[in-house]
């Protein structure tokens, strides 16, 4: 008789989970367990809370969808607020469990976590299942991972590397304990925002894997993905990018589903620059990943991987970025969207950031410190990695990319709905 948890972190799913499988085919017994950390709640070195409400929501619902499909299954998903370290070695006594299964987080907190478990004195066994690639399966060891995106993309291609097929969801869990503790009722999620371009708070676009799967059917059942390319750097509306960061981030979906459904998508409609830059973008996903995992906590430091000194800050000009106060209109449209919605588009992010970093003269680290917070598709590998990116403190061959935001509001925004959508009298129809 085996009795094991299975702690689920960035992977709120059932389909293509090899971890999950992996501790169901091995345990007689399985609790399953989310763990809510007080640090989410708890202030940054800068002063604003780790995650906003609006993040903590969507991850609510998340772990709400994933609860309705393990009772469907005849389990109980057990979500603790605490220290992972400390709430999941006193629940382990208390069933008889030597063991914890989970996914593997190539970040130095992530992985902090899984050391402090180990050594309480229980086997933690973390598998890798966060990329769309493998890393065994790569043309190269992690450690000899190309510093630039784009020779990490070739030698890829070249070498003809292809996912793998993602898993069917586990048909059988195990059940928990006789004597285990039944499993509270989550409260209600915080309500979502019911407009913007991610708007969690309908039905489509919940954060659970129903929802994600049923978004991945019909996106790749239509032509979408052909104008994918030419559509991507829109600012407005539900339709003008895939939308599958945020199901991503939470782990409601994975990306080789994702991958599955684009190869459907091309054997019906046949290949195109759209859909070839959905694989593009999957591609800069992994590459952060990997980067991660081979840079670790050096990915952290002021000055990245690189030889800048320490960057400069005006925390007044901050805070001003951030409340969407800086004076220049596309900025602010930016910035709003984002607080007032938690999701913002790609082009976007990197036109904010770059304003914060290059025309502000501001820290990069508390721009990731304030998308982390925000973002409700955050995502710990591909955020720092892009502000790194952006700073020129990382996978860059240049020494920074400023955006020009006149020049980008002239280009995507030239009839300036966005910035009038995002005013401050827009802003308010959407609070």
């Amino acid at each position: 008789m085996t009795s094991a948890l299975y702690w689920f972190r960035n992977d709120l799913r059932l389909h293509d989970n090899p971890a999950l499988i992996q501790a169901c085919q091995d345990a007689t017994h399985l609790t399953l367990v989310h763990v809510r950390s007080p640090g989410e709640t708890g202030l940054t070195r800068w002063g604003f809370p780790r995650w906003s409400p609006l993040r903590r929501a969507f991850r609510d619902t998340a772990l709400h969808g994933l609860s309705e499909a393990i009772s469907a299954r005849g389990g109980a998903l057990q979500v603790i607020d605490g220290i992972a370290a400390e709430a999941l070695p006193a629940l382990a006594r208390r069933i008889g469990a030597t063991r914890i299964d989970c996914e593997r987080v190539p970040a130095p907190e992530e992985q902090a976590e899984v050391d402090a478990l180990r050594r309480t004195g229980l086997e933690v066994r973390d598998l890798w299942q966060s990329s769309l690639l493998h890393p065994v399966d790569l043309p190269f060891a992690p450690r000899a991972l190309p510093e630039v995106f784009t020779a990490f993309r070739q030698a890829v291609e070249r070498a003809g590397v292809r996912p793998r097929a993602p898993l069917n969801a586990t048909e059988r869990l195990p059940p928990p304990p006789p004597d285990a503790d039944p499993a509270t009722p989550l409260p209600p999620a915080a309500p979502g925002p019911r407009q913007g371009s991610f708007p969690f708070g309908e039905a489509a676009f919940h954060g659970s894997e129903a929802a994600a799967l049923d978004h991945v059917a019909h996106y790749f059942r239509s032509r979408a993905p052909t104008t994918y390319k030419a559509t991507r750097n829109g600012l407005v509306g539900t339709a003008y990018s895939t939308k599958l960061s945020p199901w991503l981030a939470v782990g409601a979906l994975s990306p080789r589903t994702i991958h599955a459904a684009l190869e459907a998508h091309d054997a019906t409609f046949g290949t195109s620059d759209g859909s070839y830059w959905i694989w593009f973008e999957l591609l800069w996903r992994d590459f952060f990943r990997f980067w991660s995992m081979k840079h670790g906590a050096k990915l952290y430091r002021a000055r990245g991987l690189g030889t800048l000194g320490p960057p400069s800050h005006d925390p007044q000009a901050f805070a001003r970025w951030c409340a969407g106060e800086t004076g220049h209109p596309f900025i602010d449209a930016g910035m709003r969207e984002l607080s007032a919605t938690g999701y913002l588009s790609n082009r976007m992010r990197q036109v904010v950031a770059s304003y914060l970093v290059h025309d502000l003269a501001c820290d990069w680290r508390a721009g990731a410190a304030w998308f982390e917070s925000q973002l409700i598709d955050y995502d710990v590998c591909s955020n720092q990695g892009n502000w790194l990116y952006l700073a020129g403190r990382g996978a860059d061959p240049r020494q920074g990319r400023r955006f020009n935001p006149d020049k980008q509001a002239a280009d995507y925004d030239p009839d300036g709905a966005y910035r009038a959508l995002w005013s401050d009298a827009g802003e308010a129809t959407f609070r």
